[in-house]
């Protein structure tokens, strides 16, 4: 692990310091780390969105299309 200093307006500081007492968290450090993942998640996320928005049409999402989907989680549940 390598170490960051950040300088934060003291509104930011006392936001911080709530979301510990109230959320649970350890540290500053556990609280900055899941905003990142998250933001992370985020990113990925629109990436896949915009991906799929830009792709040509192979197919219509009808009621047939749907249902293969419900079967492949039946078979495949995790």
């Amino acid at each position: 692990m390598s170490t960051m200093n950040i300088s934060l307006p003291e509104p930011l500081k006392a936001y911080i310091a709530e979301q510990l007492a109230e959320r649970g968290y350890g540290t500053v450090s556990e609280y900055l780390g899941e905003l990142i993942r998250k933001d992370q998640d985020r990113q990925a996320l629109r990436r896949l969105i915009l991906d799929g928005a830009a792709a040509p049409v192979t197919g219509e999402a009808d009621a047939a299309w749907f249902e293969s989907l419900r079967e492949g989680v039946r078979r495949h549940p995790e």
